[in-house]
């Protein structure tokens, strides 16, 4: 039994890269209508390609042998028309079924975009980003130098296998036969390379992605690599995972080197045989030279379609390593679907309460233990904690960008499950400790997350914001292009303009994390104000690292390992001389030193 071993895994491997091979093919089901028209050029093309070499060699034994010089004009007039039929055929084929494996192409990138966009946050914090381009990117791009640039060559060719085996069985059964017993060890030599090289195209993806990932995450990180001296160790790291990348290219590329001159052997070795054995049946008579040639012919262009599809085939593979990365994407499980008989959220009043929530990342460890609060509307509510006490978690869970593992959040009493998280995520808004801009116009960035907000109402928002006037001064005004991630803006103003995006939305539920944190004092001011405006009438949940800036709040919640140790007001709290009463009086010595 234990020989078994290799087989089982070989036989997984194989049913694996047919399952792979039929879901690609799924794709091709818009283009039904299409594919008759492309198949009839493909058969078209290979039958004039097939029909030459059965011209040629009857023209010898019927026109040049018998010195029919009319005959033989008329034939290679006849050629002519038949190859230039050939080369209209041929080039439509390669276009209308490039034409469709483009769009199918577009088609996967697309669903693997929607896919990544759909994912829950859970994924993204066990995956890289680096991964994730080299899926999209890399991966397909292996797909359409396999499949978008090839796939009319190897429909053609095949068609043209089958007549040209069909064509020198029917002209001398003896030399055909010949000519197919090198097949065989054709299909063996090919299958052979094949498994090897699909062994190694898994590599080559898989440091890939390594590679890509390690790329993503060095330059996002160029300034801390620099500040702490990381550069040189980045630039073994990168080397190492380039080397690996290298090695798996250069194995796979060895094996396709090697494969390629076995065909020719193969081919030279038939060649020679229908030369020897059929210059045998010329010579005694039992074939004629017309037929001779016509195989020679024949032979060649017998093992030009084998040549071109076992080149495809070993080709493939890199490409089918890369569907199988591809679809284990597309089969990640979006964790946080609607609920089939979900409902549009209404319009928030603004009570957020959590009832017995209990949440971990994993199962294994839970986060939040047994958390209850309740926000009244137009409440402000601090969270206040140590790093890691499960303050942002609790903010997450109001997003609905994780589901809870016991209890319920609900919103106006409505369990936030059991509505569409678009509905639901349209009427919160939130400014962050480090807000993302994107490539685009200021206006574009405002108008971020409310894209049919007219003009005037993205000024509004920005005056509100306190950020009118400083993009008024910009080039272009709100016109002026950013680059990635808001550059050249300051970290100010940035926040500003976030700020600006949350009250174009008009959320009533407002969730801030420490959003006047790295920034100087004058814009700190400014900062302030226009969160003040934007907390006016609004239920909101404030992250607060500098206990200063909550005073104002009508519930202080002090969270330690998943719980909500005390809660009340600052005044409350400071009085109890408990948790928060011994932050506060710390944060004011630091301050005050």
């Amino acid at each position: 039994m234990r020989g078994t071993g290799p087989i089982v895994a070989s036989e997984e491997k194989a049913t694996q890269q047919r399952s792979t091979l039929r879901r690609f093919l799924q794709y091709l089901s818009p283009y039904r209508k299409e594919m008759p028209i492309a198949i009839a050029m493909v058969m078209l093309g290979a039958a004039t390609q097939v029909i030459g070499p059965f011209l040629l060699g009857w023209s010898i034994d019927h026109l040049i042998q018998r010195g029919n010089l009319t005959g033989l004009l008329l034939l290679l007039g006849l050629l002519a028309l038949i190859y230039i039929l050939g080369v209209w055929a041929i080039r439509g084929q390669i276009w209308r079924v490039g034409s469709i494996m483009q769009r199918l192409l577009a088609h996967l990138r697309q669903d693997i975009f929607v896919k990544i966009q759909s994912l829950p946050l859970s994924f993204f914090d066990r995956s890289e980003a680096g991964d994730l381009m080299s899926r999209l990117l890399n991966d397909v791009n292996t797909v359409n130098q396999a499949f978008g640039q090839t796939i009319a060559q190897m429909l053609g060719n095949t068609f043209s296998l089958v007549g040209i085996v069909i064509a020198m069985l029917a002209i001398n059964l003896q030399l055909g036969l010949l000519s197919n017993l090198v097949v065989p060890l054709m299909i063996f030599t090919t299958g052979l390379f094949a498994r090897w090289a699909r062994a190694r195209f898994r590599v080559t993806r898989q440091t890939i992605g390594d590679l890509s990932a390690k790329l993503e995450e060095d330059i996002g990180s160029v300034r801390e690599a620099q500040a702490f001296n990381r550069v040189q160790m980045n630039i073994e790291e990168f080397d190492l995972l380039n080397a690996a990348n290298r090695d798996a290219n250069v194995e796979a590329v060895a094996i396709t080197a090697a494969f390629l001159p076995s065909i020719d052997f193969l081919n030279t070795l038939a060649t020679a045989a229908v030369l020897a054995y059929g210059g045998y049946l010329a010579v005694t008579g039992a074939a004629t030279i017309g037929v001779v040639t016509a195989f020679l012919l024949y032979v060649q262009q017998f093992f030009r379609p084998i040549q071109i599809l076992s080149q495809f085939y070993t080709q493939a593979q890199s490409a089918f390593a890369g569907l199988e990365r591809i679809f284990s994407l597309l089969d990640e499980p979006s964790q946080l679907n609607d609920a089939p008989n979900a409902t549009e959220m209404p319009p928030i009043q603004g009570k957020v309460t959590f009832e017995h929530v209990a949440f971990g990342y994993t199962p294994e460890k839970l986060v939040l233990t047994d958390v209850n609060l309740t926000a009244n509307p137009g409440q402000m509510i601090a969270l206040v904690g140590p790093t890691g006490a499960g303050k942002s978690t609790v903010i997450n869970l109001i997003l609905r960008f994780y589901d809870v593992s016991g209890g319920a959040v609900k919103i106006d009493d409505i369990d936030v499950r059991s509505v569409t998280q678009a509905s639901l995520r349209r009427q919160i808004g939130i400014v962050l400790q480090d807000n993302i801009l994107f490539s685009g116009t200021v206006a574009e960035n405002i108008a971020f997350g409310a894209s049919h907000a007219t003009h005037a109402q993205i000024e509004i928002a920005a005056q509100l914001a306190n950020v009118h006037e400083f993009i008024t001064s910009l080039p272009q005004g709100y016109a002026t292009q950013l680059g990635e991630r808001g550059a050249p803006l300051s970290q100010g103003q940035r926040q500003l303009v976030s700020i600006a995006r949350a009250v174009l939305i008009d959320p009533r539920v407002l969730i801030l994390d420490e959003a006047t944190s790295s920034i100087d004092t004058r814009t700190e001011a400014l900062v302030q104000d226009a969160i003040a405006r934007l907390l006016k009438g609004r239920t909101s949940f404030v992250i607060a690292h500098r206990l200063s800036t909550v005073t104002q709040a009508d519930q202080v919640l002090v969270i330690q390992q998943g719980q909500i140790v005390e809660r009340g007001t600052h005044a409350e709290l400071v009085a109890q001389q408990g948790v928060y009463a011994n932050l506060y009086a710390l944060q004011l010595g630091a301050a005050s030193k």
